[in-house]
């Protein structure tokens, strides 16, 4: 019967002959030799193996040899890892679409020869360049056919716009009304040309005020006006002057959760007004050329002030004055979001900046208080269309 400690010997030296046959140890030889059961395996080991320093120097030898063959294979490991990236790369440009079989080629597959696959890809690319043209081409057709539907139909006199219509009807009706009102109540007579107010009581984009002259070229201007809403996001549009080649031109405007902005050839500055709360307020802005400083009044006190818009850009002349709406066309393209929502009044432009003395007299209704110069609050100088109303201006009897 073999001992339990016999059999460790024999199986640690059976591990250290496997390594040897596997590696090239130089001369290093290994000897099987029987241990007593009750003797130490380390000591007879050294008994009977020579000096101490032979085995030490084999322990020496095996590590360095073990380590030599981990280095070894980290380093194949990088080959490998760089065939395998090189292979993809191989196979990637030789397959047109690896996701998916066109008709008339085939997948190439991994491990076999692809090289005569080289025609048959360029063949698949100039099919799938004329399938390109193609489509190309029969867009084409179908955009000539549009073009010369929406020809015949604008050809055809009976084919109009219905927002035209119903602007039409709406502004007819709005006119016969107030018509009507005024003759019932008097108002037109007992009221002042000045003493009026605009009501746009919806967000449309066919609701606004046309001010019947243009703007001259200005180097420097104040507008000023009273307004009252409460509409939520954004009161929108009070006015904006559109001219040729440029919608924004001069344009007041508070769209969504933005604060009001005051644009002057598409560049923005930000008002620090506060007026949702539907009461009447007084606003003001002032601007010049040089340096494009500005200044903002609200019920004449100033809020805020800054320089940099539009600098050197002188306003343009031959535009058109809407109230209501934001022009992204010359006099039209109203977009609903940015209507005006509230009352308008004393809607007035000069082409200098007035004074703080001056703006606080408009913003009191103080009998001393100019009126535009470019442009004046009057009856007569407003067209209104699309159910916009004319009211009796309340604020300043208010206020006086």
């Amino acid at each position: 019967m073999i001992s339990v400690d016999s059999w460790k010997l024999f199986l640690l030296t059976f591990f250290l002959l496997d390594l040897g046959s596997s590696q090239d140890f130089g001369q290093a030889r290994f000897i099987c030799t029987s241990v007593p059961a009750d003797m130490d395996m380390c000591a007879a080991t050294m008994q009977n193996s020579g000096p101490a320093e032979d085995l030490k120097t084999t322990v020496l030898q095996l590590r360095e040899t073990v380590l030599q063959q981990k280095e070894t294979i980290m380093n194949q490991k990088e080959t490998i890892r760089e065939l395998t990236a090189k292979l993809s790369r191989c196979e990637s440009q030789s397959i047109t679409d690896p996701g998916e079989t066109r008709p008339g080629s085939r997948r190439k597959e991994t491990g076999k020869n692809t090289m005569g696959d080289v025609s048959r890809t360029a063949a698949d690319t100039l099919n799938q360049l004329a399938q390109t043209l193609q489509s190309l081409k029969q867009r084409l057709e179908n955009l000539e056919v549009l073009s010369r539907v929406n020809g015949m139909e604008e050809s055809k006199p009976g084919l109009k716009n219905e927002t035209e219509q119903r602007i039409k009807v709406e502004s007819t009706l709005t006119s016969l009304h107030h018509r009507i009102s005024d003759l019932e109540k008097g108002q037109k007579e007992n009221r002042p040309a000045d003493k009026f107010q605009l009501t746009f009581l919806l967000r449309t984009n066919y609701m606004y005020a046309k001010v019947k002259k243009s703007l001259p070229e200005m180097y420097s201007f104040t507008v000023c006006m009273w307004l009252k809403s409460s509409a939520s996001p954004g009161l929108g549009t009070p006015f904006s002057y559109a001219v040729p080649g440029q919608a924004n031109e001069l344009v007041l405007i508070e769209w969504g959760d933005n604060p009001m902005e005051i644009l002057i050839n598409d560049k923005v500055a930000k008002l620090p007004f506060v007026i949702k709360d539907g009461k009447w307020h007084h606003i003001c802005i002032t601007w010049t050329t040089r340096d494009g400083v500005w200044e903002a009044f609200q019920d004449g006190v100033l809020r805020g002030n800054g320089e940099n818009l539009a600098p050197y850009h002188p306003i343009k002349p031959q535009g058109v004055l809407v109230l209501g709406q934001e022009q992204d066309t010359l006099g039209g393209g109203f977009d609903a979001t940015q209507a005006f929502v509230g009352e308008l009044a004393n809607f007035n432009i000069w082409d200098r900046k007035l004074s703080s003395g001056e703006i606080y007299n408009l913003a009191t209704c103080n009998s001393k208080a100019l009126v535009g110069n470019v442009i004046s609050w009057a009856e007569n100088n407003i067209d209104v269309y699309g159910g916009a109303t004319k009211w009796t201006f309340e604020a300043c009897r208010q206020i006086n």
